[in-house]
């Protein structure tokens, strides 16, 4: 079958993927003789789209939670505040370029803590997708389900990274060292405006782009790779309906 149905008998029953839902599920007729055809039931489907967008947010989250997550790849490392270029090369102007560079491993090592507190949160954004949402994801691109979950979860992850990006940074000493390089810039003679950047939420902020960026990257793997579908579930479904 062509590749939209995977995405159309998939997606169309993202609103009932909860354990109580499975088997209520209510499909389009031209959807359901496919998927018979092919012998797959609603609960496969259902339980193959929840298995699918948990598996990819919980490898995005595992694969920023380690050393170098974030800090080897180019795509997602936390730069030097890109606002603050001026204080950056004043910096590295008077020999402070090592302590520049910690600083910046020290962002990248409080984002890969923190990383691991995304999956519970996609969990149960996934939950609770709604028919529209579903709709929504099914007519949008190769991204539109990160789309959703950026939406529906950006706030509570922004919340929920904030205390263990601050813990991170207290205990990589981010926050000393942030103190020492601002301090020593604010006292050179060609500084006119004073820094005092919110490193915790530049930090946050930019660790949920990385996690997102990760996020898609699985979504895609999960639309086009059949590699990546490493279930017999996963097999069934997506592998029966891309014949």
């Amino acid at each position: 079958m062509k590749k939209i149905l995977i995405i159309t008998s998939i997606f169309m029953s993202a609103s009932f993927i909860s354990c109580a839902q499975v088997g209520k599920i209510k499909i389009p007729s031209s959807i359901k003789k496919a998927t018979e055809s092919a012998g797959l039931s609603e609960t496969d489907i259902a339980n193959a789209l929840k298995e699918a967008l948990t598996k990819g947010a919980k490898m995005a989250a595992d694969s920023l939670n380690k050393t170098d997550g974030y800090y080897k790849n180019p795509l997602l490392k936390i730069p030097f505040p890109p606002e603050l270029a001026k204080m950056e090369s004043s910096l590295r102007s008077i020999g402070l370029g090592g302590e520049i560079d910690k600083f910046i491993l020290s962002m990248n090592r409080s984002a890969e803590n923190a990383a691991i507190e995304s999956a519970p949160i996609f969990t149960n954004a996934i939950t609770k997708m709604s028919f529209a949402d579903a709709k929504s994801i099914l007519q949008g691109s190769d991204t539109a389900a990160t789309s959703y979950l950026r939406k529906s979860t950006y706030d509570s992850l922004y919340r929920v990274f904030t205390p263990h990006i601050k813990k991170a940074l207290d205990n990589n000493l981010v926050a000393s060292q942030w103190a020492n390089l601002t301090t020593r810039y604010n006292k050179l003679p060609t500084t006119k405006t004073k820094v005092n950047t919110d490193i915790v939420g530049f930090t946050t902020g930019r660790a949920l782009k990385g996690l997102f960026v990760k996020v898609a990257e699985e979504e895609g793997k999960i639309r086009n790779d059949a590699s990546a579908r490493t279930s017999d579930l996963l097999k069934k479904v997506f592998g029966s309906q891309s014949k």
